[in-house]
């Protein structure tokens, strides 16, 4: 499987994983793709620091990414406090009033949660750059940071390549993918209508080849929104990609710990082993942009006549951070909040990332093979 990409990452596999997980991530570098940690999770610049420690010391050497949330556009944000003042009244009774419903009880003894709520803001976006730009630096391994917002500012771009670290950008539309070339991003990642997390209208299938024309020779291009297979991974090759971009795919990795409580799959996980392709709604509920998350009695409530419409980012995270802690220590897999693409149908098994890699590049093998004795034969003459 190589690749422009394989190349000029010094990866076996044209494979970028993103995750949430540290380990996770950690594991797909180490099995030869390109681990992306999810930096939105964390709150404060210490608490990156500290992950990404722990990443340098468990990828044997290996190189692996970053992703943030950041707009282009610098808003003007303002304090937490204001933003909280900015929250419309009925929309937090609406929250309470469907936790209670829904049976979700209070954390005990702790005060309002707001978890990984902040690393929506700008400006801490902006600190998980520096970090990660420090990490460039003393360690050498961190050698992507993409933005699931859009083309990052301009200042993060440029700093980005003074520290040799490539720069990766969503795009759910050909327009996207021309917006990220004269802003300077290296990689653009064509993310189809059935990814989870922030997604546009449009299908992988009509996406990718189209972003890869818009952008040929300019720009490398990863497909994203669906892939959880080898075939996947050969279509989109075929497609003209130069490699994959895969993100739900790993939330049924064993190495997937985060909201554990014991020894057995967590309750995301519970919730998602259990789903199918059908059980997926795109929805602006989770950030206030369109995003596709798993079906739940959560989203159901959302969807109800007497619920408000969802609030614009980052209002929209602040109102819902403390039902989503609420829920995840519920430990209720029909009552969660997490992204989730329609790839959840096949994520049928908790499985090691090693084991998951191999098959992907078993099946990509064999498809390839399949594919090459399509082609006629024709005698040397």
């Amino acid at each position: 499987m190589r690749t422009a990409l394989t190349e000029s990452f010094g990866i076996e596999y044209p494979i970028f994983g993103f995750t949430p997980s540290e380990h996770v991530a950690a594991a797909i570098s180490r099995a030869g793709g390109l681990g992306v940690l999810g930096c939105v999770r964390f709150n404060e610049a210490d608490e990156l620091d500290r992950v990404l420690t722990w990443m340098h010391e468990n990828t044997d050497g290996k190189p692996f990414g970053v992703d943030i949330v950041m707009p282009a556009t610098v808003p003007t944000e303002g304090s937490k406090i204001d933003l909280d003042s900015m929250i419309p009244a009925e929309h937090r009774a609406f929250v309470e009033r469907t936790l209670d419903e829904l049976g979700v009880p209070a954390i005990e003894g702790e005060e309002r949660v707001n978890a990984g709520v902040l690393g929506w803001l700008h400006s801490v976006a902006r600190s998980h750059v520096d970090v990660a730009m420090e990490h460039a630096d003393r360690h050498g391994q961190i050698k992507l940071i993409a933005n699931a917002l859009g083309s990052p500012p301009e200042d993060v771009i440029s700093t980005s390549h003074a520290h040799g670290v490539q720069v990766a950008a969503l795009a759910g539309a050909r327009s996207h993918a021309l917006h990220h070339l004269e802003a300077g991003v290296d990689i653009v990642i064509a993310q189809g209508y059935e990814a989870g997390g922030h997604t546009g209208e449009i299908a992988s299938v009509v996406l990718w080849p189209e972003v890869v024309d818009a952008v040929a020779g300019q720009a490398s291009v990863l497909a994203a929104g669906g892939v959880g297979s080898g075939r996947q991974i050969a279509a989109a090759l075929a497609s003209g990609a130069d490699g994959v971009w895969m993100g739900s795919y790993w939330l049924t990795a064993a190495e997937y710990r985060l909201g554990a409580t014991g020894d057995g799959p967590t309750t995301i996980q519970q919730a998602l082993l259990a789903a199918t392709s059908h059980d997926t709604v795109r929805r602006r509920i989770y950030s206030g942009k369109p995003a596709r998350l798993l079906k739940t009695k959560w989203t159901d409530a959302w969807d109800a006549p007497d619920a408000p419409a969802p609030l614009p980012m980052p209002l929209q995270n602040l109102l819902v951070a403390d039902a989503h802690s609420r829920i995840s220590a519920a430990a209720d897999p029909q009552v969660v909040a997490m992204p989730a693409g329609q790839i959840v149908g096949r994520m049928n098994a908790i499985t090691p990332v090693a084991d998951l890699i191999e098959d992907l590049v078993e099946e990509y093998t064999r498809t390839v093979e399949r594919l090459a004795a399509t082609l006629p034969h024709t005698a040397p003459a």
